[in-house]
């Protein structure tokens, strides 16, 4: 779609006290799917779980897509 950018995005989650999913850090921006997939391979290792996901985005008029997860491994919340 003309004017619209793909973003890719990845978080890492641990359990709280409940044993629910917190998410360890803001959500960070990778420069490719690639990337992005092997941050939250690498966050996986080390916590409860990891999300990598997709937007499009249309900077233009200030809108965002959907996000479509790349990657899942773990314990995974809220991450939208």
């Amino acid at each position: 779609m003309p004017g619209t950018n793909t973003i890719f995005m990845f978080l890492g989650f641990d359990r709280n006290e409940r044993g629910d999913a917190v998410p360890v850090s803001q959500s960070q921006q990778a420069e490719s799917e690639a990337d992005a997939i092997e941050s939250a391979e690498e966050l996986a290792g080390s916590h409860a779980g990891a999300v990598a996901w997709r937007r499009d985005v249309m900077a233009a008029i200030g809108e965002m897509g959907e996000p479509v997860i790349i990657f899942r491994r773990g314990l995974v919340g809220d991450f939208n």
